[in-house]
């Protein structure tokens, strides 16, 4: 008995080596931790649960059958977040350079069904040089079965792909469809076609850095959500994101003791400048609406006219959007419709509500966004507000004018609490630009006096209010607790919409 115990703590320790102490040692010389250390810092000391420890690969040709690692790649199973569970893969680029085999797939989609069954988050730590060449067809089979997974696991259970290496070809779709991605800066690329076919085919040249890094897909793209500095700081960073998530959206977001009170925050009642062109930064309301002013921010260096995040009120967690004047005065483009409109979808999948801090003087004109359809993509964020079922409260800083007003989750499209400050201004748009209109062939100084009247009847949040499409008129110092009392009373709402096999999102 004896000897088969130790034969078997043999093989785990083989299959713990993963490609040998010399590839491993090259890892660490890159910076990169090695699958197995990544999962200690992610989960929770003791928790990991592996399974598919001695799976190999089935591979014959290309001398492949003299070559067999147990593990074949990739470490799978489960464990804690905080105490809560989570399926986990991450893969070894010791091994194979983390290339995916038929069997390196079947255990990645063997947790991922298991995640669904019972309700769990599924995290996957991406490092491989992509398909398994020696296995041809096989390997693509095994990627189109992890998208499927993808699919099906979409709006049922939060996922989340953290990029720690390379991720080129086909191996790129299943990240993208996930939730969130984390890259981690200098060790990790996302391109459909690496820099060599980019050269060929258009002459390009372009680094890998520059063509698909952590900081290209983190502002230009939009494709990740963060960059991070180092594989440590990425997986602690994954950690406080799920804080925030449930489960599945079979459960409700977890809630947090929290130690924040919701007195009158004074500061707030001259975060507005006295010029309606002058701007200010809205992370300080969002920070001061938050428990202890932890925001989780998302897509920061992405379309930064409008922020995206998770922070808690009252322990609960909640989605926050908000216009950023700081940046193209908060106006909506192609780029902000998007990341917002994703962001929602994601909050309303999984029970967690969103509050909507709106300044927002418009969409941006000019051909390069109609070109480019700011339309469709415009639509894209009132479709996502519009089909939301979640509790959806609104406040109103200062400008609301347009099109704007009604995408950004005004009443119309069944917010349940929308408010406004006594600063906000809710028009077709601005009091120049419309008595310019009204009044196009008058004189320069009669144009004066009509934009003074106009501002005086529509710059205001009170003729919304007269109609019913603002709920209150609240003084700044008391948002946090406006928005606290409205989610605790919205906690058990109910609100479904008509059947329907699946929407069709202006894509």
């Amino acid at each position: 008995m004896q000897q088969v115990l130790e034969q078997l703590e043999e093989k785990r320790q083989r299959a713990r080596m993963g490609g040998g102490q010399r590839r491993i040692d090259a890892q660490h010389a890159k910076g990169k931790l090695t699958a197995r250390e990544r999962l200690e810092v992610l989960l929770d000391p003791g928790s990991f649960e592996e399974v598919g420890t001695f799976v190999e690969h089935n591979a014959i040709d290309f001398g492949m059958a003299d070559n067999i690692i147990p593990g074949d790649g990739v470490v799978t199973g489960s464990g804690t977040i905080n105490g809560r569970l989570v399926y986990v893969f991450s893969q070894d680029f010791t091994v194979f350079g983390g290339a995916l085999s038929e069997r390196h797939a079947e255990k990645i989609c063997k947790i991922m069904d298991t995640a669904l069954k019972v309700g769990a988050p599924v995290i996957g730590l991406n490092d491989s040089g992509g398909a398994r060449i020696q296995e041809g067809v096989a390997s693509l089979g095994g990627y189109a079965e992890v998208f499927q997974r993808n699919v099906l696991a979409s709006g049922v259970v939060p996922q989340i792909s953290l990029i720690m290496g390379p991720c080129a070809g086909g191996a790129v779709y299943s990240p993208a469809m996930t939730d969130f991605i984390f890259m981690v800066k200098d060790s990790s690329y996302m391109f459909v076609t690496g820099p060599d076919v980019v050269k060929t085919v258009t002459n390009e040249v372009v680094t890998q850095d520059e063509l698909g890094g952590a900081v290209t897909h983190t502002t230009k793209s939009g494709v990740a959500d963060l960059a991070l500095e180092n594989d440590i700081e990425t997986l602690l960073r994954t950690r406080d994101l799920i804080d925030f998530l449930p489960l599945s959206n079979r459960e409700a977001p977890p809630v947090l003791p929290t130690i924040g009170d919701l007195e009158p925050d004074e500061s707030l009642d001259t975060l507005i400048p006295d010029s309606a062109n002058k701007p200010y930064d809205m992370h300080e309301l969002i920070r001061k609406i938050c428990d202890e002013q932890n925001f989780f921010e998302l897509q920061p260096a992405h379309a930064a006219n409008i922020i995206t995040g998770f922070g808690r009120v009252e322990g609960h967690s909640v989605g926050f959007v908000a216009n950023q004047p700081m940046v193209q005065a908060g106006v909506l483009d192609i780029a902000s419709s998007k990341k917002a409109a994703r962001f929602v979808r994601f909050c309303d999948a999984f029970g967690i509500p969103v509050v909507t801090l709106v300044d927002v003087p418009g969409f941006l004109p000019g051909t390069a966004q109609e070109h480019n359809g700011i339309i469709k993509h415009g639509a894209k964020l009132l479709f996502a507000y519009a089909e939301a079922t979640v509790p959806k409260i609104t406040v109103i800083t200062r400008k609301a004018y347009g099109g704007a007003y009604d995408v950004m989750a005004s009443k119309h499209l069944r917010g349940d609490l929308n408010y406004a400050w006594p600063t906000a201004e809710i028009a077709v748009m601005g009091a120049k630009g419309a008595v310019e209109i009204i009044f196009r062939n008058k004189s320069e100084e009669e144009i004066e006096e009509r934009t003074k009247e106009y501002e005086d009847r529509f710059a205001n949040p009170f003729v919304a209010a007269s109609k019913g499409f603002i709920d209150e008129v609240i003084m700044p110092h008391s948002t946090r607790r406006r928005i606290a009392m409205g989610l605790r009373r919205l906690r058990s709402k109910e609100l479904v919409n008509p059947w329907k096999k699946h929407d069709n999102i202006p894509l």
